[in-house]
């Protein structure tokens, strides 16, 4: 980009043009003599005026000051908190269309990278997009002489108040609302990042889709409340079918919002929820998919693609607290789950115990350095599972998976960028992506996509 053409925009200016795409982060393309600016609210296919809010080096923002021209996907936003905040960028969009962006993304992702061979079938969708969250991690602030509870607007420290969250369970958003009100009542404070003084950072409810049962926990830089006796009381009348009440000590200086210091107020440590028939043990720390809804389904789906027998040996990476591993056991002979997180192997077998399953195994070990240590025993998977995080997956996994080489790789990826990225590196260890990529809708609204991807041998 020439330094003339990157001279022509100034904040302020305002400009008109064509919307030509979405970004990954669900923000409208317009091009001003080549050069991208990036447009909250504004969908591909509409003419818009706007004006330049931010210029970089390669790149503006700006925001819309009118629509022209409307897409004939945009639907009407009664949530404009929720890409004000960039919660739900995407809920201006037509469903349908949300659908085939993500598939569009994902084919997209593997052609920047070389690999155009391969079907990307349609995203499965849910039937109800909205309210299908488990879990939330509220940040509060003390914002016009009170807590507040919501979510950051994009790219500021500036809270949004939000009552109804649009994606989590109804549930979870009331109680969110109680307890935030009886902080209030008590006069708590909000931690406060300038200044480092404050107790409330945020609050963190869990709710079982199908068991009913509540986490609440509040995050706070103190191992105890003032009034903590009075809260614990008013919250339980408050909200009586609460099941866990817990307070997570968190004085640490970063960005991680949970700490792994957690006292019981009242109730139980954990909760429970069920899975594709299964009980499932869910702590404060623990990871659980957060829609079980569409869960159900990737599950279900990962193990139809992989066409699992009931004499197969399958490995779990990522393993977690079990849940892939545990809900195909008993459609195969043995299934081995390795995970680097020693408290999540400890749910895993909690839960492995509490199903009657006894053809699983879960070992705390870095799934790389294990697969290493199974290639040197002889150990030959036939499946090997991975879901990683958003980061995907290390080159050592990779290049241990070419040295342990099961049959068939299933990779369950939350991250369409990371997985095409990794394809390349497995092919090279002599695999072929052998079946359509099937993408999944995990996270309505969101530019987020889950995907299902199967490797097998050459």
């Amino acid at each position: 980009m020439s330094k003339k053409t990157y001279s022509k925009l100034v904040k302020n200016q305002e400009l008109v043009g064509d919307v030509i795409d979405l970004t990954y982060e669900g923000l409208g393309v317009v091009k001003v003599d080549d050069f991208p600016v990036f447009i909250v609210n504004s969908l591909p296919g509409e003419r818009i005026k706007f004006a330049i809010t931010r210029v970089l080096n390669s790149y503006a923002f700006g925001r819309v000051l009118e629509i022209i021209k409307e897409s004939p996907d945009r639907v009407r936003a009664d949530h404009p908190e929720m890409i004000a905040s960039g919660i739900a960028p995407l809920v201006n969009l037509s469903y349908p269309a949300q659908l085939e962006f993500k598939r569009k993304q994902i084919r997209q992702l593997f052609h920047k990278v070389g690999i155009d061979d391969l079907e990307i079938l349609p995203t499965l969708g849910m039937k109800n997009p909205t309210h299908y969250r488990n879990k939330t991690v509220v940040p509060v602030k003390f914002q016009a002489g009170r807590l507040v509870t919501g979510f950051y607007r994009r790219g500021s420290h500036k809270l949004v108040p939000i009552e109804d969250y649009y994606l989590n369970d109804p549930k979870i958003d009331v109680v969110v609302g109680i307890a935030r009100d009886v902080l209030n009542d008590f006069h708590i404070s909000a931690y406060n990042e300038i200044s480092r003084e404050g107790i409330v950072r945020y609050l963190m409810v869990r709710h079982g889709y199908h068991s009913g049962q509540t986490m609440l926990a509040v995050v706070a830089t103190k191992k105890h409340l003032p009034h903590e006796k009075e809260i614990i009381k008013e919250i339980n009348q408050r909200i009586p079918d609460l099941t866990s009440f817990l307070l997570n000590y968190n004085p640490k200086q970063t960005n991680v919002q949970l700490g792994l210091n957690n006292r019981v107020l009242s109730g139980r440590q954990v909760i429970h929820d069920t899975l594709l028939g299964l009980d499932f043990e869910i702590g404060i720390n623990s990871f659980y998919q957060v829609n079980p809804q569409t869960t159900a389904v990737l599950y279900t789906k990962a193990a139809e693609l992989a066409e699992l027998k009931s004499n197969q040996l399958v490995i779990d990476a990522y393993s977690g607290i079990g849940t892939i591993g545990l809900s195909i056991a008993r459609q195969v002979r043995k299934v081995i789950g390795v995970e680097v997180v020693a408290p999540a192997v400890e749910d895993a077998k909690k839960n492995m115990l509490a199903n009657r399953i006894e053809n699983a195994e879960y070992i705390a070990a870095d799934a790389a350095e294990q697969f290493i240590k199974w290639a040197a025993a002889g150990v030959k998977p036939d499946v090997v599972f991975v879901d990683p995080p958003r980061k995907g997956l290390t080159n050592d996994l990779i290049q241990s998976l070419g040295v342990m080489a099961p049959l068939k790789f299933v990779y369950i990826s939350c991250n369409p960028a990371t997985l095409a990225r990794d394809a390349v590196l497995i092919k090279e260890q002599g695999y072929r992506i052998s079946k359509a990529v099937l993408p999944i809708d995990q996270f309505p609204q969101t530019m987020h996509v889950e995907s299902i991807t199967v490797f097998e041998k050459e």
